[in-house]
């Protein structure tokens, strides 16, 4: 089964391997992020999240709750670096909103019975069972990948300025966060993943090694200069087309501090 519809502002694409998986748990994968979106948007004036920053909601619900700790947990992780509520604009929860959204709406397909599929969401993916091959697209050449990896039941995601410019800011300085071209986290959850490769790239170049030392985590990134750092333990994939995915790095990691390569 494959299926593909536009919410919460980007596609999001469903392959289900699993013979006879009947449609009823991908309609609610997506009536799920319908309403993820109408809920959670501060895009949308009448959404929770906009009438909590207003303070026409004295509680939040249960899985706003759940986002907005979320957020915070990451905020006092980077120092403030990734920030949900940055001076002079409203609450934004959008980078834990995404990943959170999406898992969430794995776990539905999970419950109904799915086993093989893959989930992608505006190009960070979740991959169950496997291996499925997932790319990552070069920070700067939209016809070229940077690595292609070979992902299990885990998930990945991407920050960076090629979609939307310089759209994360370092909640330190209330400034674009520069440093970074790009990073990729592989984690066993999109909610991290996306979260963290969010606050990664908010974080700067000290963002990779920040990565790389939490638990279970993976990462690849390009740095302002055009390196190439990574974690020892990120799946790339074998046998990977030459000049299309960055160069391997030389050497071994300790503590998985991120060694580097130049392309």
């Amino acid at each position: 089964m494959r299926r593909v519809e536009h919410v919460m502002g980007f596609p999001v694409s469903v392959r289900i391997d699993d013979e006879d998986f009947p449609g009823a748990p991908v309609d609610a994968l997506f009536a799920w992020l319908r309403e993820v979106d109408a809920r959670f948007s501060p895009f949308r004036p009448d959404s929770e999240v906009s009438r909590l920053d207003r303070g026409e909601v004295r509680e939040p619900s249960p899985e706003l709750r759940e986002v907005l700790d979320l957020c915070e947990e990451y905020r006092i992780a980077t120092g403030g670096a990734f920030d949900a509520r940055l001076p002079g604009r409203g609450l934004d929860p959008c980078a834990v909103v995404k990943g959170w959204s999406v898992q969430k709406g794995a776990e539905l397909l999970r419950a109904a019975g799915a086993r093989r599929f893959c989930l992608n969401a505006g190009g960070d993916v979740i991959a169950s069972g496997g291996p499925w091959r997932v790319g990552v697209r070069h920070p700067e050449r939209a016809d070229r990948l940077c690595a292609i990896l070979d992902l299990t039941d885990r998930a990945v995601a991407t920050s960076a300025r090629y979609e939307r410019g310089d759209h994360i800011l370092d909640g330190r300085t209330g400034r674009p966060a520069t440093g970074l071209l790009g990073v990729t986290v592989v984690a066993p959850t999109l909610t991290e993943a996306d979260t963290v490769a969010t606050a990664a790239f908010a974080l700067g170049v000290e963002g990779v090694a920040w990565a790389a030392a939490r638990e279970h985590c993976e990462v690849f990134a390009v740095d302002a200069g055009r390196r190439v750092l990574r974690s020892a333990g990120f799946p790339v994939a074998e046998g990977q087309p030459p000049g299309r995915a960055s160069r391997k790095p030389a050497g071994g990691m300790k503590n998985k501090l991120p060694v580097t390569a130049r392309e």
